[in-house]
């Protein structure tokens, strides 16, 4: 497949910012402007500053037609790349390749951001890497025919969407938890369905903090992960930055207690509020700025816990608690008297298994969406260097939603 530089078949421009201390230039502008931020967006149907006819006469941006890629030039966003569906203008950081006859949009757009990492590599600066327009003309694209250009972008598109799809439905389903608590128990604030309260502590077996130790991680480990708040993220552990210790690292951390199947970790520092469930994968340790709840089993159900921990209510609660300035925490003895519903144990036991169930689909969906995110990266691949087969695009075609959680 041949390459062509970008400036071998299509204009490029770049913009510019009218001078902020001029009110006739921005007041009750109606021309959309961009700034590098907005490229974030992908595809851009919509700007959030505008300036007047006479701020784009004054300055050096120029109008881009609709369809115009946009790739940014400096600092967080470098090499970041998106595509304009309106007229728009942009900033300094900004620099756009306008349509033609000899290229599809969409096409442009897919293959830049394979090659986002190829652009930092080659961009100047540490702190805040940037390129040129200059740059951007001298990049080199592989441009197959018109028609395979489309098919290409239509393709990724299509993947695109399913991977949308996916999320989603991940999102729904997190929802529909939430939906499912208040639904069975009321909201805590207005306790709608007159349900007893207890403090927290007295749901639970054991409540321990964390060692106040730095976690001594290891790069060779792989069966002792210690949980710190950064894996905690929306209920969940987050594997992407978990560490790992040495077994006698292990050892020393938990001392006191060792975590369990069905123990809760929560935060109580910095995005304190968050909540995990200790799953039977691993042996696990606690990082800093944690602390154990152990469910007593007699009186509550370790998902209703949970969830009840998650929760709005708990979480007002901690953040009238809040001591930290810069960083918030909330005490032990603080967190072991929140005020916590404590319903009929056939009750929790009846919601914790509508979870298990929404969980175990969500599982199912994660890993759905892990294959296709995969098959993307495959495909944009092989679409780029001109060998996808009719094997690839067949698994796409077979890749659709067909999970159902309607009937839970």
């Amino acid at each position: 497949m041949k390459e062509l530089k970008i400036s071998e078949f299509a204009d490029v421009v770049t913009g510019g910012t009218p001078s902020t201390s001029v009110k006739e230039y921005w007041e009750n502008g109606n021309i959309p402007w961009l700034n590098s931020g907005e490229l974030n967006k992908g595809y851009i149907y919509n700007a959030e500053n505008f300036i007047t006819e006479a701020g784009l006469k004054s300055s050096s941006t120029k109008m881009m037609p609709a369809d115009t890629v946009l790739i940014a030039l400096t600092g967080a966003t470098c090499g970041l790349s998106a595509i304009s569906k309106i007229e728009a203008c942009a900033n300094q950081s900004v620099t756009g390749i306008l349509p033609s006859k000899n290229h599809v949009p969409e096409y442009l757009f897919y293959y830049l951001r394979t090659q986002r990492q190829r652009i930092l590599d080659k961009a100047w600066g540490n702190a805040q890497p940037h390129i040129s327009q200059a740059f951007v003309k001298e990049f080199k694209v592989p441009l197959p025919p018109l028609s395979d250009q489309l098919h290409i972008a239509n393709l990724l598109s299509k993947a695109e969407n399913l991977i949308a799809q996916r999320k989603e439905s991940i999102c729904l389903l997190d929802e529909y938890l939430k939906s499912t608590f208040l639904e069975m128990f009321g909201d805590p604030e207005k306790n709608p369905k007159n349900l007893p309260f207890t403090e927290l502590e007295k749901l639970c077996a054991v409540i321990v903090d964390c060692p106040h130790s730095t976690p001594v991680k290891s790069e060779e480990a792989t069966n002792f992960p210690c949980i710190r708040t950064s894996e905690l993220t929306n209920g969940y552990i987050s594997w992407d930055s978990m560490q790992y210790l040495e077994e006698d690292e292990y050892k020393k951390r938990t001392q006191r207690l060792i975590p369990e199947v069905g123990d809760i970790v929560y935060s109580r520092e910095g995005t304190y509020g968050e909540a995990i469930r200790i799953p039977a994968t691993h042996k696990f340790s606690l990082g800093q700025r944690t602390m154990l709840f152990r469910p007593d089993y007699k009186k509550t159900n370790s998902i209703f816990l949970w969830a009840m921990v998650r929760s709005e209510f708990v979480y007002r609660q901690a953040k009238k608690k809040n001591s930290g300035s810069t960083v918030g925490h909330v005490n032990v003895k603080d967190i072991k008297q929140f005020r916590v519903y404590n319903p009929p144990i056939e009750l929790q036991n009846q919601f914790a298994q509508i979870i298990e169930k929404t969980e175990a689909i969500k599982t199912q969906y994660q890993q759905s969406l892990q294959e296709l995110e995969n098959l993307y990266g495959s495909l944009s691949q092989k679409a780029f260097k001109g060998e996808l087969s009719i094997k690839d695009e067949s698994l796409l075609m077979a890749a659709e939603p067909n999970i159902e959680y309607k009937t839970l």
